[in-house]
């Protein structure tokens, strides 16, 4: 067992009884909860997904389908929305995941493995081969064919269901990897954002779109103007993807304009909040020595208590506030929903019929072996040339099983398919995707099982028991 006298090294300026508190980790280091809530999530859209499956091929299939296209009217006069509830949730609620992706995208570019360029060179060379090499397979497949809008497809990963898989290695993973692979399936997302925004957006109404441009400026100026209140910025929000929904740029895409938005600054800086806190605490632990342990509490340390909570939440930004307030919504919530509203396949004669075509080949092929070569061969180029180096721990082979699990694309991968396809073509790619995406977890995983190093976990058991 750890002992609680000694300093964490894992958190400079912190090494004093006391100061292990659950905020203090959450600022110094967020990829920890984030990994735990991403891989969480990953089971829960495998159930999803199966019951989606299980459902659209089931006696009441119809209803899967009839369910998704009952229309829901929001609004009212010049301002009325009305569409399908599958709609609303790939152009509603999806907003809310782009949104949360995009301050996923700006903390890890502000403090997180993008933050330099020595830390970001792996990721973004492993996510630009993981992009260009599927997107590649799938024109060979389909060039010349109407099937070719589909090349972005294949270019996307998975973060939860990714993470959920190397979650299940426990310690045979090295901690490097699982941060290589978060780095790298967040650029992975702002590609399929840039590829969404630029080729997958049809019939501007460049009105609207500039409309949503001043909502944006407006939104900068907040921020510029030290607005803190959430509450603000999703006021603004609502009213910048409303324009892009009418503009003609897929709606989803204001979601990560909105998140560049959000301010990334503390109110107080983190020794100040240090300094603040120690003395709160020393305060309320006075008044606990002179009073009965077990009684109410004292006026000063109710006064100390309230004074820690207004420095805990100043000396937390609005954009990790915000992102944390949100995990459990996106990753239990819209995404599952998601999951269960455009996984469901009927497996009709025409569908089964079409797995080898070139469509279902591009797709499988770009996730289950583009996505591999892509990521092992662009990160290696990177290391070789000295632009990056491995993670402690990480070897070629743990790059070839990160590439398979990048092959997980599901989610995003679905998300664009409905951009780029409608009728029996969405139904094939959906079986592309679902079907590389199950092969890439189960073969990502094993390989990365094999390169584990079953000593590191006895080591570990060792030490645990020798503290």
């Amino acid at each position: 067992m750890t002992d609680p006298r000694k300093p964490d090294s894992n958190f400079p300026g912190f090494n004093r009884p006391g100061t292990r508190h659950t905020l203090v980790r959450r600022l110094v280091t967020p990829f920890g909860e984030f990994f735990r809530a991403e891989s969480a999530s990953g089971i829960v859209l495998l159930i999803c997904a199966a019951l989606a499956l299980l459902w659209a091929n089931s006696p009441w299939g119809e209803s899967y389908f009839h369910l998704w296209e009952t229309h829901v009217v929001v609004g009212g006069g010049p301002i009325q929305l009305d569409y399908s509830l599958h709609h609303w949730i790939n152009d509603g609620l999806m907003a809310v995941f782009f949104f949360m992706v995009g301050l996923e995208i700006k903390r890890e570019v502000l403090v997180g493995e993008l933050a330099s360029p020595k830390k970001a060179a792996l990721p973004i060379a492993a996510a630009i081969g993981g992009m260009v090499v599927p997107a590649l397979i799938y024109v060979a497949f389909n060039a010349g064919t109407p099937e070719l809008r589909g090349w972005g497809v294949p270019m996307a990963t998975d973060i939860a269901f990714a993470l959920g898989v190397l979650a299940l290695l426990g310690s045979r993973a090295p901690t490097g990897l699982k941060i290589f692979l978060a780095a790298l399936a967040i650029v992975d997302d702002l590609g399929a954002v840039l590829v969404i925004a630029l080729f997958y957006s049809e019939g501007i109404d460049w009105n609207m779109l500039m409309y949503g441009g001043l909502t944006l400026i407006v939104l900068f100026g907040a921020n510029r103007g030290g607005i803190r209140r959430p509450a603000v910025y999703a006021a603004l929000g609502v009213v910048l993807w409303y324009f892009f929904l009418k503009s003609g740029v897929h709606a989803t895409i204001a979601g990560v304009l909105l998140a560049i938005t959000i301010p990334a600054r503390t109110k107080i800086n983190v020794m100040e909040f240090v300094g603040s806190a120690r003395e709160y605490l020393q305060t309320f632990e006075a008044d606990g020595v002179r009073s009965d342990p077990s009684g109410p509490l004292t006026q000063r340390q109710e006064s100390a208590l309230e004074r820690l909570e207004e420095a805990a939440e100043g000396v937390q930004s609005p954009l990790l506030s915000i992102e944390h307030a949100l995990v459990p919504w996106v990753a239990f919530g819209i995404m599952p929903l998601f999951a269960l509203a455009n996984a469901g396949v009927a497996l009709e004669p025409e569908v089964i019929g079409g797995v080898g075509s070139p469509v279902v080949l591009g797709i499988a092929l770009g996730l289950l072996i583009g996505k591999p070569i892509g990521i092992a061969a662009f990160a290696a180029i990177a290391v070789k040339l000295g632009l990056a180096g491995l993670p402690a721990g990480v070897r070629g082979m743990h790059l070839v099983g990160v590439g398979l699990l990048g092959g997980i694309g599901f989610t995003m991968s679905l998300f664009i398919a409905n951009l780029a396809f409608t009728a029996t073509t969405l139904e094939l790619a959906k079986v592309g995707v679902l079907g590389a995406s199950t092969v890439a977890g189960v073969a990502g995983y094993f390989i990365l099982r094999s390169r584990g190093n079953p000593g590191m976990v006895t080591r570990a058991g060792a030490q645990h028991a020798h503290d």
